[in-house]
């Protein structure tokens, strides 16, 4: 299987070490003024399609199409038709002032109406992960079961380094470049590694001037980094199976066993798989280890 797009370095550059001063937030109740976008996906049916579907969400920065190699292979192994959705303010996805786990919470719950999916197993990695904890604890009913992959439900601070990647996209559009090789030359004043300049790069579409412009909202997403490090849990329990997949090497990994009393409180039929050696992109880098993983517990 190939590798999934993603730098399985980006890990060491996500958190500041500063989590220990945060615990898991208090319930609060969720405003009904949230408005719903339609997010974008991608279908990977099956012809044996007997089983409820999966519903897959990207981290920060990401695509569906990060998740293109394991949907595939998801949805022919487990006999399920799998979506990978765009979150808002991603991929081809609609862009929102509003970039709060509530509102993609709000999102995912709509997309799963609008395509009547029942029962539904939701995985989410990073970002994505706090978007489908939310929408389980949200509306416990409607999913049967969960995997997060590397990320506790937990308030933790991002890394300066995302505010920086905002700045480096401001430069490299007021530039207007018209090759990816111009921007890359512009993104490697703020990031040395040329894998993770590749990652973020995915994000340059070609305009019908033949410039090249971001199709995240970089301003918006920037100005939401305290919120997207945030997570304020919906009142009321996930009592379903719930699978976390961690990367031994994650700095995401320590959270998991300092808090494991509070993400057990909220997720008391969870259980963690550590997986050695991978960092936070841990399906690009032991694509088929978290693929065993989820087969095992999704049956």
């Amino acid at each position: 299987m190939p590798l999934i797009c993603g730098p399985p370095f980006l890990s060491m550059l996500l958190l500041q070490r500063s989590y220990r001063s945060l615990a898991v937030k208090s319930v609060r109740c969720f405003s009904t003024a949230t408005r719903a976008v339609d997010l974008a996906f991608e279908k990977y049916p099956t012809a044996k399609a007997t089983k409820p579907p999966i519903v897959i969400c990207h981290g920060l920065f990401g695509s569906k199409q990060n998740w293109n190699s394991l949907a595939k292979a998801m949805s022919s192994r487990f006999s399920r038709d799998v979506y990978a959705v765009d979150l808002r303010n991603h991929g081809d996805s609609p862009h929102s002032e509003v970039h709060t786990y509530e509102a993609m919470s709000a999102d995912l719950l709509q997309f799963l109406d609008t395509h009547q999916l029942k029962d539904t197993v939701l995985l989410g990695h990073s970002m994505g992960g706090k978007a489908v904890m939310m929408t389980a604890l949200r509306q416990p009913e409607i999913v049967s079961k969960l995997v997060v992959v590397d990320m506790p439900p937990v308030s933790l601070y991002l890394s300066r380094n995302f505010g920086n990647y905002v700045d480096a996209m401001r430069e490299i559009e007021q530039a207007n470049p018209s090759r990816q090789s111009e921007a890359d030359k512009i993104l490697a004043k703020y990031e040395p590694n040329v894998g993770i300049r590749m990652f973020l790069l995915t994000n340059l579409r070609r305009q019908k001037d033949d410039r090249l412009k971001f199709r995240v909202p970089y301003e918006i997403l920037g100005r939401s980094l305290d919120q997207i490090g945030s997570f304020e849990s919906a009142s009321g329990v996930f009592n379903k199976p719930t699978l976390f997949i961690a990367g031994g090497k994650s700095p995401y990994y320590p959270p998991f066993k300092e808090y494991h009393e509070q993400i057990h409180q909220m997720f008391p039929q969870s259980t963690l798989e550590v997986v050695e050696g991978a960092g936070h992109w841990v399906h690009a880098e032991k694509p088929d280890v978290v693929l065993n993983h989820v087969a095992s517990f999704i049956g």
